[in-house]
């Protein structure tokens, strides 16, 4: 059962703020009310009915982590170094899990999104700067999946990348059709996409038969990743490719839709619970993403191919390589499935975003076509005028757009989480706050080197 917008306004009474002197507002109208507190969670039972009732968002924010915008990176990673990248895959999966769990505390404590927050803390100015950084970002992202689905439903059914591009608008109208119906029907889509990722992968591993030694100690992180350039250059592309800042103010708005109770306890224990549910998600993300390393690794590195960095020649080249047409037909069904899970979760990261810095009140619908036609527009332009080479640049600006913002995000998040003002006795301890300073510190110095780089070739 979801929240009816004629509810909206008894629901703005029900979110409580933390603390009238740590925000600008004591209450505010809610993220999403049309699936605000919408699942209700069971108090007693056995431990795993609470888990399955707090699954789902984690896996919603899980699919920003192995959408289409991280396989050129993983692709290229694993063709031209092996299995030395995965440990780069691993650290970026571990810094995602720390910032995703104080998003869903910030969610959980302060009844605010991420947007909503930084609404309520900066200036006006500040704040719309904010949401025009955030907006582009989103859009990049988006673009990066609608290109991705573009490009699988040409590698399956051959269908032209214009048009691909085009009917990647038609998700709108299911996201409208599965949140119509609940909240749940919407996460268990997602969850079965994923699902299908996974399988894919699964089969594509048993063919690809990797060494399992060498595996292993991929995972284990090495100087040469730092002291050679080439090696740094992919593996700051795959940080940036990872930990992306629509999934913090995504997370923090669609944790809210659990609700347990407004008590301290109980958002102790809401706050656990959806911990859990996305470090459990992102550890499948993780085992997505380094899947997709790990098969380009087993099949290009040490064959000749080591030169293989785009999606077209990666599903070229996997049916002769590995010897049956089931390894291409299965790459680009889980890129298929990749992308429209990244679409749903990226238009909903966009209705949050504007909702939350400008607190305008739209149509669900509106906000939704207004999101995906900042994303379909530039794609249909680009793939008219220059085709295939045109998206394939447009996918890598579009995760250099993301590095650039992701700062904006991670700041604020840690910057609040860290606040005895605003988060009252859930403020972030010591040691915690050290994390989390750390890891911004780490994403934004390496983001300003990758960007740097990229400057520098563009302009070379």
């Amino acid at each position: 059962m979801s929240a009816t917008p004629d509810a909206t306004a008894s629901l703005e009474s029900e979110v409580p703020g933390t603390s009238a002197s740590g925000w600008r507002h004591a209450r505010r109208r809610p993220s999403l009310p049309e699936a605000f507190r919408s699942v209700r969670v069971p108090r007693g039972g056995p431990w795993w009915r609470k888990a399955l009732a707090f699954a789902g968002p984690g896996y919603m924010v899980a699919v920003g982590y192995m959408d289409p915008g991280n396989w050129a990176t993983d692709i290229a990673g694993g063709a031209q170094f092996g299995y030395t990248l995965l440990s780069v895959i691993l650290l970026s999966n571990l810094m995602a899990m720390l910032l995703q769990a104080l998003a869903v505390k910030l969610g959980v404590v302060t009844g605010r999104d991420l947007a909503q927050a930084c609404r309520d803390h900066f200036s006006r100015p500040v704040s719309f700067v904010l949401w025009v950084l955030c907006e582009v970002a989103i859009a990049a992202m988006d673009l990066a999946e609608v290109i991705g689905s573009a490009i699988a439903l040409n590698l399956l059914f051959g269908i032209p990348l214009l048009w691909g591009v085009i009917l990647t608008a038609v998700d709108v109208l299911l996201i409208l059709l599965l949140q119509h119906r609940g909240f749940r029907y919407l996460e268990a889509f997602v969850i079965a996409l994923v699902a299908v990722i996974g399988g894919c992968f699964l089969v594509e591993m048993f063919l690809a038969r990797p060494e399992l030694g060498a595996v292993a100690a991929g995972l284990v992180p090495t100087t040469q990743i730092v002291t050679d350039p080439a090696k740094l250059y992919i593996a700051l592309g795959i940080l940036g490719a990872t930990v992306m800042p629509h999934n913090l103010y995504l997370h923090s708005a669609i944790v809210q839709v659990r609700h347990l109770g407004d008590t301290v306890a109980d958002k102790r224990e809401t706050v656990k619970w959806a911990t859990i549910d996305s470090t459990v998600a992102l550890f499948f993300a993780f085992l997505i993403n380094g899947a997709i390393l790990i098969l380009s690794a087993a099949t290009f590195h040490g064959t000749g191919y080591e030169s293989v960095a785009d999606i077209h020649d990666a599903h070229a080249l996997l049916t002769p390589l590995l010897g049956t047409a089931a390894a291409g037909t299965l790459f680009a069904v889980a890129l298929l499935a990749s992308g429209q899970n990244s679409t749903i979760t990226g238009t909903l990261a966009g209705q949050i975003v504007m909702e939350g810095f400008l607190d305008i009140r739209l149509p669900p619908w509106l906000r939704r076509l207004i999101t995906r036609l900042i994303a379909i527009i530039p794609a249909v332009i680009v793939t008219a005028l220059y085709g295939e080479r045109g998206t394939g640049s447009l996918l890598i600006l579009s995760q250099v757009i993301l590095s650039l913002q992701l700062s904006f995000a991670v700041i604020p998040l840690v910057w609040f989480t860290s606040s005895r003002a605003k988060m009252g006795e859930f403020v972030n301890r010591p040691w915690l706050s050290a994390a989390a300073w750390l890891v911004a510190a780490i994403i934004a110095a390496l983001n300003v080197w990758l960007l740097v780089q990229e400057a520098r070739a563009w302009l070379g």
